[in-house]
């Protein structure tokens, strides 16, 4: 049986053709590439196959694709920006910040209707420290995805890939709207406004999970 592989992301397909598109990033079928295994290391996999099941396994285990960084700049702010991109990538960072917004959000949403029901104000003050606190770590979430998506996937365009961008972006505005609109009017929860804001809440909240599932499918590549 043959194996293909996504350039873009990794997956890794089995079949006599590769997919019409990569069920994880959305590449076309024209970015797979076949994988040939010489034949010392085909009779090896084949003995091991015999051997023991485990083995077999980690055989077809996906493989993300090369990352080329390029040479390093000349300039003072190029040579920083490539040890930065080469550190967030070597360290996962992406994947490791984006649990911050993708943790922290569903809190902050159930401590703003906990306050409109209740009108607590440390339940208030908690929910308005959450948002905050998400609004501080959306520009290295940004940041760190833009190199991933730039250096480990090529900066492929699918609308997977425009769909967590978009959702990125969405979750970093309304969170600073948010965390505005608490700060020139605390009593939105009592206010006339008070579902426009929970629906914010909401919207930024079902953003961080599309983003977050199209990352997790990115990551595990399932």
């Amino acid at each position: 049986m043959k194996k293909w592989r996504c350039t873009v992301c990794g997956y890794i397909h089995e079949g006599s053709a590769p997919p019409d598109k990569c069920p994880v990033c959305g590449a076309d079928k024209t970015l797979f590439e076949e994988i040939v295994e010489d034949s010392k290391e085909k009779s090896r996999s084949e003995l091991k196959t015999e051997d023991s099941a485990p083995e077999t396994k980690s055989e077809t285990k996906p493989k993300s694709p090369e990352i080329d960084l390029g040479n390093v700049p000349d300039s003072k702010y190029g040579r920083l920006y490539h040890f930065a991109a080469g550190q967030i990538l070597k360290h996962h960072a992406h994947p490791v910040s984006v649990h911050i917004p993708n943790g922290v959000l569903p809190l902050s949403f159930i401590l703003v209707l906990l306050t409109a029901l209740s009108g607590c104000e440390w339940l208030k003050a908690a929910a308005v420290i959450n948002i905050i606190f998400v609004v501080l770590a959306m520009p290295f979430v940004l940041f760190s995805g833009y190199i991933e998506w730039q250096k480990r996937y090529k900066g492929f365009l699918s609308m997977r890939f425009i769909t967590k961008i978009l959702c990125a972006v969405t979750v970093a505005v309304t969170s600073l709207v948010i965390a505005f609109w608490w700060f020139i009017q605390p009593d939105v929860l009592q206010s006339d406004n008070k579902w426009i804001f929970i629906i914010v809440n909401l919207t930024a909240l079902a953003a961080a999970a599309v983003a977050g599932f199209i990352g997790g499918k990115l990551v595990f590549k399932d």
